[in-house]
């Protein structure tokens, strides 16, 4: 039997964080859905620099990915109904509440294990795992 996992995020400007986290989703189960945020739904922090489908190309690129997918317009949880995973991989920093998102698949008879990734160490070589630190250090060297 085949061990689906969904894991979901912006993805803006992918950076080794976003590798580390779906290396790690990919690695709880056999085949990993990566459900990308549209533009629309990204309402908890700046908007993405990047559009939703190059977003989703990218990190469709990734080897642990199997398939990358744009969210759904209205209704986050409409691909997770549709894929019906195993495992729902949050990444380490994500804004979301575990719980919630429990009680909601549960409302929606969705029957799946919800789960964080680890963070993944900076190490010494100065990496930057952060879409927002990337673009603070590109204005911070281009002087703006």
């Amino acid at each position: 039997m085949t061990r689906t996992v969904i894991a979901q995020g912006t993805f803006d400007i992918l950076h080794p964080g976003h590798v580390h986290y779906l290396e790690e989703a990919a690695a709880m189960g056999d085949e990993l859905y990566v459900i990308v945020a549209r533009t629309t739904n990204v309402d908890h922090k700046e908007a993405p620099i990047c559009p939703a489908t190059q977003r989703r190309d990218v990190v469709g690129a990734l080897a642990a990915v199997d398939e990358a997918l744009l969210g759904h317009e209205e209704d986050i949880f409409v691909p997770i109904e549709d894929i019906d995973p195993d495992v729902i991989a949050l990444g380490h920093d994500q804004h979301h509440d575990d719980e919630a998102i429990q009680s909601e698949l549960e409302h929606r008879g969705i029957n799946c294990e919800v789960r964080r990734a680890s963070a993944r160490e900076a190490g010494d070589d100065e990496q930057l795992l952060s879409t927002r630190l990337i673009i603070d250090r590109i204005l911070e060297r281009r002087g703006e």
